[in-house]
């Protein structure tokens, strides 16, 4: 990525997450603890069903990570620039409309 590219992004700015980093940290290291177990269960021969179960609920978590993550996003990010104006607001809103089609369509 482009020097540009990054400070559109805000690289080194306060990101809507930031006041909630830890939190969001012991989220990922469930997640990624529950995606071991996975593995695990694969490993010990587990029955089908019981695999997707958990499969089902580290989905759950993820998608419980992303909508807090959009909300933060949408409640930081975008409302600061749509309050500056200029073509920062529209890329925001183009990149939020973009991660909802996305998680809609995963």
């Amino acid at each position: 990525m482009s020097h540009d590219a990054h400070q559109a992004h805000g690289e080194g700015a306060h990101h809507g997450y930031t006041h909630h980093k830890d939190d969001h940290l012991r989220r990922l290291k469930r997640i990624e603890g529950q995606a071991r177990g996975l593995q695990r269960m694969v490993n010990e021969d587990v029955y089908c069903i019981d695999i997707l179960t958990q499969v089902s609920a580290m989905t759950k978590a993820l998608e419980s990570f992303a909508l807090v993550l959009l909300d933060e996003h949408l409640n930081h990010c975008v409302a600061q620039a749509v309050a500056e104006g200029g073509d920062v607001a529209q890329t925001k809103l183009t990149e939020a409309s973009a991660a909802i089609a996305r998680l809609v369509r995963s």
